[in-house]
């Protein structure tokens, strides 16, 4: 056991990793396992995600009363105040569906360096902590290739959390040890990992035992972890901590306001001066490259077709604000609402191959036209798969890359209505578009010179990848819905009702 002569636990520095292939490791959550002490901004994560901003008011206002048990009665106490103000009456199928989309985001940009040196060189690894199984557990397995997580259990009554733990209790101290004991028996893990006293029972229980000192040290970078995070959901950009939290729940009414003032502005304003307008009100659009000039009404070709990366579904909107002048743009799906306050004219594509076809030509027949053709979303740096039905309906066409910068919300949703997503990204302080306009795509690249589509479009799609400095993905808008929201994100369409759009009859305002 690797204890010092004073009974104090060495620390993970002085632990090697070699030679750890057939070794058991158990290790502690927040502390060791994260850089992080504090539960509390995962607990508020789920407390907005899945219950709102009262939600997070609520929590908000138990934390002091769960800080004074934690640091002066018991961790237990103060932890099962924020469990039942976090919890208590939520559907359980909610905070699953945060744990899966929301949190592994932000647990996975907190990972210990020297924890997960150790974690990572032993064949079995275990994680007990005090935080909820059902909030952990699906980042650790699914992310960190955890093989068991031995975590406080919640009680439930048809479906919902009731607020309170079931026994043995929350695990700290002793409680802690027993758990390990009862998964374990009598079989001993080789290391066991902590950073407090109340982790040293279990730590007991383990061959070697290893203290994480509560120093400040950079998180384990991105592309050192076995899966990387692709897909992720929620609203919040940051990793809650009191003050931001309480920051976030002032911040939104007046927010709102002002989200609704740039939503009407951009709507009623010419596009010629959005623009400006965007600039007062503190909504930075940066335009690079550039862009091609209007098509000429004595000219018989059809209009240019930008091809897009997907940020949010305000992207063709922004490429028109650079442009300085409307451009129509097709969508996969939308809200009404959005349809509705959209400055531009939106056209919902079927996923029909026939008739999509039809409309974009028939629409780029009146002019020019945006298209995301990745499908739908991503928020970080990759691209992905591009949809390669417009490369065979044209040759006109301006590759753009877009990217976007979000101080307190996100403007996306897999989870939630989507008829919020231009309000939460107009409701951010000083929200930033870059629109990149690259050179027109040469004839002989696309398909008029005898190209495939799926060439085109792959070509494209690395084109904006390496002016992004971004990543291209052959993931599609199913994978991504079907790890965030558990179905493929399909929208039912009435094909009975789908004809090519004329001029008069193109959706929008």
């Amino acid at each position: 056991m690797a204890i010092m002569d004073d009974g104090v636990f060495k620390t993970i520095d002085k632990c090697t990793s070699d030679g750890r292939e057939k070794h058991t490791v158990v290790a502690d959550l927040d502390g060791t396992l994260l850089r992080g002490r504090s539960s509390f901004p995962y607990f508020a994560l789920v407390a907005f995600e899945a219950g709102g901003a009262f939600r997070l008011l609520f929590l908000l206002l138990a934390s002091p009363l769960a800080a004074v048990l934690y640091y002066f009665v018991s961790e237990s106490a103060g932890i099962k105040v924020l469990v039942f103000a976090t919890l208590s009456g939520m559907k359980i199928a909610d905070v699953e569906s945060v744990a899966r989309a929301v949190l592994p985001k932000f647990y996975s940009e907190d990972l210990h360096p020297e924890t997960w040196r150790v974690f990572t060189a032993c064949g079995r690894r275990c994680v007990l902590t005090a935080n909820p199984r059902v909030m952990v557990e699906p980042f650790l397995k699914e992310y960190l290739g955890v093989d068991c997580v031995i975590g406080t259990e919640i009680g439930t009554y048809r479906g919902r959390a009731t607020g309170f733990v079931r026994r043995p209790g929350v695990l700290v101290g002793a409680s802690k040890a027993a758990a390990l004991r009862k998964v374990f028996g009598e079989e001993s893990p080789e290391i066991g990992l902590g950073d407090r006293k109340t982790d040293f029972p279990f730590m007991k229980l383990c061959q070697e035992g290893y203290v994480v000192p509560a120093t400040k040290v950079a998180a384990v970078r991105r592309d050192q972890l076995p899966k990387p995070i692709i897909f992720h959901d929620g609203r919040l950009v940051q990793k809650p901590t009191p003050f931001l939290a309480l920051f976030t729940l002032l911040w939104l009414p007046a927010g709102f306001l002002l989200a609704v003032l740039r939503v009407g502005v951009g709507a009623i304003l010419p596009m010629r001066f959005v623009y400006t307008a965007f600039f007062l009100l503190g909504v930075r659009v940066v335009v690079r490259g550039a862009p091609p000039s209007p098509p000429s009404k004595s000219q018989s070709k059809t209009g240019v077709l930008f091809v897009c990366s997907h940020r949010t579904l305000l992207d063709p909107i922004f490429v028109s604000i650079a442009l300085r002048r409307p451009i129509s743009a097709v969508t996969y799906s939308v809200s009404r609402l959005s349809e509705i306050i959209s400055p531009i004219r939106t056209v919902r594509l079927t996923r029909d191959r026939t008739a999509d076809a039809a409309m974009i030509k028939s629409l780029l027949q009146m002019g020019d036209l945006v298209i995301c053709p990745e499908g739908t979303t991503c928020r970080e740096p990759f691209l992905l798969r591009f949809s390669a039905l417009f490369a065979e309906l044209t040759d006109q066409i301006v590759p753009v890359a877009m990217e976007n910068r979000m101080g307190l919300f996100h403007g996306t949703t897999a989870r939630g209505w989507k008829g919020m997503d231009p309000f939460y990204f107009f409701m951010n302080p000083t929200p930033v578009y870059e629109v990149t306009f690259l050179a027109k795509l040469p004839k002989e690249l696309t398909c008029t010179a005898g190209r495939t589509s799926h060439e085109v479009a792959n070509s494209i799609q690395r084109l904006i990848a390496a002016t992004l400095s971004y990543e291209c993905t052959s993931f599609t808008r199913k994978d991504k819905y079907r790890a965030l929201a558990g179905n493929d994100g399909t929208v039912p369409v009435n094909k009975t009702k789908i004809k090519v759009i004329q001029p008069d009859k193109v959706m929008g305002c």
